[in-house]
């Protein structure tokens, strides 16, 4: 899995106006005004169409761990197959193996607390999320929107925080060169001071995604 990672880093950092992150810690990358201000309209527009409260995995008992909303994209409609094309584009990623593309909502007060997006091989609900796909690789999220205040993504081991710009994408590799999972890749979506957040968030799986 790790010729796989770094395939996908060749070939992004070739791409005129992607950034990698300077750490060698993990594999992060960012890309200002990937998608433009229309598409961003219109998967707000869905989100708020369609949104309900998120949920996580191995759920510690804290209710304010993810406060957010969410909402899944549907795969039909245009606006989500010209994200899903770009995103195969820029990657070469198969989107076969990437999850349903997913927006989320972040009103003033919500965030998500520090999690990665792996699931926790010792977790609770390992098996139930990764025994038909396997576990996720690759993140891609897109900020939708500017943000008045608050709303930035923390990665807190790899002293970083990216604010929210309206269509810059932000993405990186989830496991290590060997392909255990990268821990460095702990991130906080901090708390909305105000406005409304909106993002896109696209996952990829080691397998065929069989949802």
């Amino acid at each position: 899995m790790g010729e796989l990672g770094e395939s996908v880093a060749a070939r992004v950092i070739a791409r005129t106006g992607v950034q990698r992150v300077p750490t060698a810690k993990a594999e992060v990358f960012q890309a200002r005004r990937f998608i433009p201000a229309p598409l961003c309209e219109a998967l707000i527009a869905l989100i708020e169409a369609d949104r309900r409260p998120s949920t996580i995995a191995d759920d510690i008992g804290d209710p304010a761990f993810r406060t957010s909303e969410t909402c899944d994209l549907p795969d039909t409609h245009p606006a989500v197959r010209e994200l899903e094309q770009r995103f195969a584009d820029l990657s070469g990623l198969d989107p076969a193996y990437g999850e349903p593309i997913q927006g989320q909502r972040y009103a003033v007060g919500q965030e998500f607390k520090a999690h990665t997006d792996y699931f926790d091989p010792l977790g609770a609900d390992y098996q139930r999320f990764c025994a038909l796909s396997g576990q996720r690789t690759w993140t891609f999220m897109i900020y939708l929107n500017d943000v008045a205040a608050g709303g930035a993504t923390r990665f807190r081991h790899l002293s970083k925080m990216f604010q929210p710009e309206m269509g810059k994408l932000l993405f990186w590799n989830n496991r290590l060169e060997d392909g255990a999972v990268n821990p460095a890749t702990l991130h906080h979506g901090m708390k909305v001071r105000r406005g409304v957040k909106y993002v896109i968030t696209k996952w990829y799986r080691e397998d065929l995604w069989r949802g």
